[in-house]
């Protein structure tokens, strides 16, 4: 069970609706990148890239969408890790609507890169022990 601690409000815009009258596809994608970068700044990975150039690369992401979403609203993007590897962990996502219901379900696969070496690194214990500390569980 996913406990969401961190959560991501935002408006739609009017430029985001396709010629049918609702949000596309694409949108949800920015608004999942918007709420992994936001969850990467709850823990400090930000931070850390900058400090030790050791950070997250995007391996994958897909998305299951539920509910149209249409203009003039606003979303909530809710995320909590799924999982965590030796080299890569995951996020879930859910975008809720303005009634709270889920209009998408989001899942990003995300490897923790070494840009000094240029190669995969493993998970730091500091990201791990930040995660427990926000999830409120042991990863």
């Amino acid at each position: 069970m996913y406990n969401f601690p961190v959560k991501l409000p935002l408006r739609l815009d009017w430029s985001e609706m396709d010629m049918f009258g609702h949000i596309n596809n694409v949108s949800y994608f920015k608004y999942i990148q918007a709420s992994r970068v936001n969850y990467w700044e709850a823990i400090a990975l930000i931070k850390i890239f900058e400090e030790d150039k050791i950070g997250p690369i995007l391996l994958s992401t897909s998305c299951q969408f539920m509910k149209p979403l249409h203009y003039p609203g606003n979303i909530t993007i809710q995320a909590s890790i799924e999982f965590i590897k030796n080299t890569s962990f995951g996020i879930y996502h859910q975008v809720l609507n303005q009634d709270n219901e889920v209009a998408a379900e989001a899942h990003d696969v995300i490897v923790i890169y070494d840009f000094n070496k240029n190669e995969k690194a493993l998970f730091p214990e500091r990201f791990k022990k930040a995660v427990s500390e926000l999830e409120g569980r042991t990863f």
